[in-house]
């Protein structure tokens, strides 16, 4: 097999879902895969501790790529929290497009239990951190530590939101993935509406959309 030119941590993300999807499975051991690399077991711990490692790694590198691409649209910067928030989705769903065969290699086995995958890790912590930072308009309390509270809350609220997302798209067999840009649009305005205290309105409608998707489609 050809040896890759591996110069930096990316490299060997990089070569590492090439490794993964050429062969259906993570290499043997890291001296194994090392010397495919053609660098030696040194300079490969010097960038990652494991395999797991690696694999955590590259969800977070989805991540930062979806930021990076964001941040390059000035308009994105003067966007309110709901739409830098559903932009993010959209923009996150195709650097997973571009990069399917790897995710779902990784993910389908544990699909239904995305909530405790370790490659997801990294990623939820950073996506935490981003809807953190978000400027999201809900009731405020006036104790700190309720406020506190309601924040982490909601916060994990919209990581739940993001792996049911995920798992949709996984399963989603529509050309381009265009049922998941539909369901995505639906449950951030149900979940929007809720931090509104909104109507049942947009509730029904992605009830409505998930029973046709998911059980009538069957």
């Amino acid at each position: 097999m050809e040896k890759e030119t591996v110069n930096s941590a990316t490299d060997i993300l990089s070569a590492y879902m090439k490794y993964v999807l050429e062969n259906g499975t993570r290499p043997k051991s890291i001296y194994l895969f090392a010397r495919h690399l053609g660098i030696n077991e040194t300079q490969f711990y010097n960038q990652f501790a494991s395999f797991d490692k690696i694999e955590k790694s590259i969800f977070k590198a989805f991540f930062d790529n979806t930021i990076s691409l964001l941040e390059e649209d000035s308009a994105f910067h003067s966007f309110d929290a709901q739409n830098k928030l559903i932009s993010f989705y959209f923009t996150f769903f195709e650097v997973l497009k571009a990069n399917r065969s790897y995710v779902v290699l990784t993910l389908e086995k544990e699909k239904n239990k995305l909530m405790f995958h370790p490659a997801l890790i990294e990623l939820k912590k950073a996506f935490i951190e981003f809807v953190g930072q978000l400027d999201i308009h809900t009731m405020r309390f006036k104790e700190a530590k309720m406020e506190k509270a309601k924040n982490q809350g909601l916060t994990n609220i919209f990581w739940a939101q993001l792996l049911f997302t995920l798992r949709f798209w996984l399963d989603d067999d529509s050309t381009g993935f265009s049922t998941t840009d539909i369901f995505i649009e639906k449950s951030m305005k149900t979940g929007m509406a809720f931090l509104d205290a909104s109507t049942l309105e947009s509730v029904i409608d992605l009830g409505k959309f998930l029973f046709k998707e998911k059980i009538m489609t069957k």
